[in-house]
């Protein structure tokens, strides 16, 4: 299946993505059929903060006809702070949508948690990941470590680089959210937390949603054409649903983080 991607919200995640579903793809021994379009991370992230969901809604609709052009058959936005208005956008959207919320969902309903931490931007934090977790509490850092941690966040995504200090600040709440709240494991709950997590033992369960949402788009980037829904774009206004439970793995290392052990992540 040829996929498109919504990219750029922020370049690390996009690296992190478009080199992850390569290494997979290729590891099954198919080819990568991709389109990329890049979206802009300060507009993103101003629409986001003032809830302007219809502004990048249609910011998202235009880029997307961009990857119908080019024979795109689904797409997916790399970006978690990105998908705040996502219900919209697969109402509108002229080709079915690989949801990272529905992946998950679904991922944390077949591990089992109860109560999952969460760290990433302010908006996806306070929000509970937008409430798509229905089925389990959601817990963010509180008081002034939110505010640290979503600085941190922002910074890093900016830049594509985690400082030893970021790394440090994501963390020390990743740990205060499980020894503190008893939560079961801390959802890596932005894209760009690659850099600061991949290749790193932080001492406690994570569940990495940006490897789930890429194991989930392999797996469609994976099935051949003929296996679509008939119908074309007329049938394309609905949400791609995972087929399987969502498995996320380790990553690809990033500089300046050292190895550790796997202990510490979910892992299938």
């Amino acid at each position: 299946m040829h996929i498109g991607l919504i990219v750029g919200i922020g370049p690390a995640a996009t690296d992190f993505y478009y080199r992850s579903l390569i290494s997979r793809v290729a590891s099954a021994g198919a080819d990568l059929d991709l389109t990329m379009v890049h979206a802009d991370t300060p507009t993103l992230l101003r629409n986001q903060a003032a809830g302007a969901g219809a502004a990048q809604v249609a910011i998202y609709e235009r880029l997307t006809r961009r990857l119908l052009a080019a024979g795109a058959q689904s797409v997916a936005v790399t970006s978690i702070a990105g998908h705040f208005c996502i219900q919209d956008f697969k109402g509108v959207s002229v080709l079915p949508v690989i949801d990272l919320l529905s992946v998950v969902r679904e991922g944390t309903r077949a591990r089992g948690y109860r109560r999952v931490g969460l760290l990433g931007t302010k908006g996806v934090m306070k929000s509970g990941l937008y409430g798509a977790l229905n089925d389990v509490a959601t817990v963010a850092p509180s008081g002034a470590t939110l505010d640290r941690v979503h600085t941190a966040y922002v910074e890093m995504a900016t830049t594509a680089r985690c400082t030893d200090e970021q790394r440090a600040v994501f963390f020390d709440a990743g740990r205060t959210l499980v020894e503190a709240e008893g939560v079961d494991a801390v959802l890596l709950a932005g894209t760009d937390l690659a850099l600061a997590f991949s290749g790193c033992s932080p001492g406690f369960p994570v569940f990495d949603c940006a490897e789930a949402h890429i194991e989930a788009i392999a797996e469609h980037a994976l099935r051949r054409q003929d296996a679509l829904i008939p119908g074309g774009v007329s049938q394309a206004r609905n949400a791609v649903q995972p087929t399987s439970p969502a498995r996320p793995r380790g990553g690809l290392g990033w500089p300046g983080c050292r190895p550790g052990s796997a202990s510490s992540r979910h892992l299938p």
